[in-house]
């Protein structure tokens, strides 16, 4: 059985993921977005294709690394 919330976040910890850096937040964290769902991803830039791994999932955002 999944929690309500489950179903509006479609990320989950510890996944990888590739992704493209569409805005920059104020703290200067990268922004990218996956099916809509905004993770922040420190140390880059817009129009970086990256590769991510989720460190931290929030009800309205998440955090990410980028993986080498």
């Amino acid at each position: 059985m999944f929690k309500d919330e489950s179903r509006s976040v479609p990320i989950e910890e510890g996944e990888v993921y590739d992704v493209t850096i569409q805005d920059i937040a104020r703290q200067g964290d990268g922004i990218a977005r996956i099916e809509g769902f905004v993770v922040f991803v420190p140390g880059t830039k817009v129009g970086d294709e990256v590769r991510i791994k989720i460190e931290r999932v929030l009800p309205k955002y998440g955090f990410a690394s980028v993986v080498e």
